[in-house]
């Protein structure tokens, strides 16, 4: 794991233009991480939810040249709220 990243406790979730789901993945809450887990795919945006690390990883990621957003949690959490369950993995989906 790079120096810096937490244990394997975030979640992302990457979506096809439709907003079909393509991939799923838990990993280390770095930017190192992060950006080589959307490497393989063809990223036009990459969304990032505030919370206490998310001015670290948005300057880490757009270092790396990932296309990232950042969504206020407050404004991200409305449409969240109709999801059946409110889970890591359907806030991820939800957020992609």
């Amino acid at each position: 794991m790079p120096t810096g990243c937490q244990p394997a406790n975030d979640l992302i979730c990457i979506v096809d233009e439709e907003g079909k789901t393509v991939a799923e993945r838990k990993m280390a809450s770095c930017p190192e991480a992060i950006s080589e887990a959307l490497e393989p795919f063809a990223v036009t945006r990459a969304g990032l939810e505030t919370g206490p690390l998310s001015v670290w990883l948005w300057n880490g990621l757009k270092e790396r040249g990932v296309p990232i957003v950042c969504m206020d949690a407050r404004h991200a959490n409305a449409p969240l709220k109709m999801m059946p369950a409110k889970t890591d993995r359907n806030d991820a989906i939800g957020l992609a």
